[in-house]
C-alpha cells in the first residue's frame, strides 16, 4: 500500500513538472515572437536602428528592476497568485502594444512587459527546481533549458505562418499568454508552497551567499547576447556572406537546444560544478579557435559545441542553485539570477562591440574569452566559498 502511495505521489510530481514546463514553453514562444515582431513593425515605420535597439532594451530593463520585488510579491500574495496575475497582465500589456503602434508609447509598455513577465518566468523556474527529484535534477533542468530555448526559437517561426502585419501576430502572442495562465492554473494545486518556507531573504541579501553562481549567470547571458548580436558583424570582417552567418547562428542555437539534456545527465554522474568548469573551459577554447576556423568547414561542429557549452554554464548554475537552496532563499536566488541575466545581456554587447571598434574582428573572441577566463579563475579561487 505504501509503495502504491509512493508511486501516486511520484506520478503527481511528474505531472506537476510537466505542467510547469508546458507553462514556460508557451511563455517562451510568446516572448520569442514579440521581439522580432516589434522590430519589424518599427522598421516599416522608418524608425532608426538605434531607436529600435533602445526600444528592445526596455524589456530587459524591466527584468532588472522587477527582480528585487519578486520575493516580496511571492510572500505577500503567494507564488501561484502572483504568477497567474502576471500571465493575465502580460496578455493585457501585449494587447496595448498592438493597439498603440507608437514607438514612444512602446518604451513604457515594453518596460512593463518585462516587469510583468519576469515573475512568471522566475516562479515557474523555482517550481521546476523544487519539484525535480534530487537524483534526476540534472536531466529535468536540462529538459527545462531545452524547452525554453526551443520556445524562443519557435516564436519567430510563428511569424512565418501569420505574418507581421495587423492583429494576427499579436493575437497569437496574447493567446499564448492566456494559455500560459491556463496551463499554470491546471497544476497550481500540485505545486509546492515555496514562498512560505525558510527565513526571508532579499535579492541583495542573496548575493554574498552565491556570488560565483551569479557571476556565471552574467557570463552566460553576456556571451549569448554578444554572440547573437555581433557574430554577423564578425563574419563581415572575414568576408562571409550574411546567409552563411545566419546559418551559423542557427547551428549555434541548435547546439544550445540539443545538448542541455546530455549536459544535465553528465551533471548527475559528476557534479554541476564540475560540468560547469568543463563548459567554461570549452567555451574559452572556442574563443581561441573561432579566428582559426571561421573560414573553414570545421566551424560548423565547433559553433554547435560552442552554443551548447556556453549556455550550459547557465544550466549548471541553475542545477547547483536547486541543490544548495530552498524556500524563500531559492526565490531570492532565482530572482537574482534573472537580474544578473539582464545585467549581462545589456552590458556585454556594447562592451564587445567597442572592443571590435578598437581591435577589429578579434575584439569579439578576445572579449568573450577574457570574460570566461575571469569566471574560470574565480571558480578555481572561490571553490568552496560561494
Amino acid at each position: 500500500m505504501a509503495a502504491a502511495d509512493s508511486e501516486t505521489d511520484e506520478g503527481i510530481q511528474w505531472a506537476a513538472i510537466t505542467g510547469v514546463i508546458a507553462t514556460v514553453s508557451v511563455f517562451a514562444i510568446a516572448q520569442g515572437l514579440s521581439y522580432p515582431l516589434l522590430s519589424f513593425i518599427l522598421q516599416r515605420q522608418g524608425v532608426s536602428p538605434a531607436m529600435i535597439g533602445l526600444s528592445a532594451a526596455m524589456t530587459p530593463v524591466g527584468f532588472i528592476l522587477s527582480s528585487p520585488l519578486i520575493p516580496a510579491l511571492a510572500r505577500r500574495f503567494g507564488a501561484g497568485r502572483t504568477a497567474l496575475t502576471c500571465a493575465a497582465l502580460s496578455a493585457v500589456v501585449l494587447a496595448l502594444i498592438g493597439w498603440t503602434q507608437n514607438v514612444y508609447l512602446w518604451f513604457p509598455l515594453r518596460f512593463l512587459i518585462g516587469v510583468v513577465t519576469n515573475p512568471l518566468y522566475v516562479l515557474s523556474e523555482i517550481w521546476v527546481i523544487a519539484l525535480a527529484p534530487p537524483a534526476r535534477r540534472g536531466r529535468v533542468m536540462g529538459v527545462y533549458s531545452t524547452i525554453i530555448s526551443a520556445g524562443f526559437a519557435a516564436g519567430p517561426l510563428c511569424l512565418l505562418a501569420v505574418g507581421t502585419e495587423g492583429w494576427p501576430p499579436f493575437l497569437v502572442g496574447i493567446s499564448a499568454f492566456v494559455l500560459c495562465g491556463v496551463c499554470l492554473a491546471s497544476v497550481l494545486p500540485r505545486l509546492p508552497k515555496v514562498d512560505e518556507a525558510g527565513h526571508q531573504v532579499s535579492v541583495l541579501g542573496f548575493v554574498p551567499l552565491a556570488w560565483l553562481l551569479l557571476f556565471a549567470v552574467v557570463v552566460a547571458a553576456g556571451f549569448e547576447q554578444a554572440a547573437l548580436a555581433l557574430l554577423p558583424v564578425y563574419g563581415t570582417y572575414h568576408g562571409i556572406a550574411e546567409a552563411r552567418m545566419s546559418a551559423l547562428l542557427s547551428v549555434m542555437i541548435a547546439g544550445n537546444i540539443a545538448m542541455q539534456v546530455p549536459l544535465g545527465l553528465l551533471a548527475e554522474r559528476l557534479t554541476a560544478r564540475s560540468v560547469r568548469l568543463v563548459c567554461i573551459a570549452t567555451t574559452i577554447l572556442g574563443c581561441m579557435l573561432l579566428p582559426l576556423l571561421i573560414e573553414t568547414p570545421l566551424i560548423w561542429p565547433m559553433i554547435f559545441v560552442w552554443g551548447a557549452v556556453s549556455y550550459g554554464i547557465y544550466t549548471m548554475s541553475i542545477i547547483e542553485l536547486g541543490e544548495r537552496f530552498t524556500g524563500s532563499t531559492l526565490i531570492a536566488g532565482n530572482a537574482a539570477f534573472s537580474l544578473m541575466w539582464g545585467v549581462g545581456g545589456i552590458s556585454m554587447p556594447p562592451l564587445a562591440g567597442s572592443a571590435m571598434d578598437v581591435l577589429g574582428a578579434g575584439g569579439l573572441p578576445i572579449t568573450l574569452g577574457l570574460l570566461c577566463l575571469a569566471l574560470a579563475l574565480a571558480s578555481v579561487v572561490g571553490r568552496g566559498k560561494a
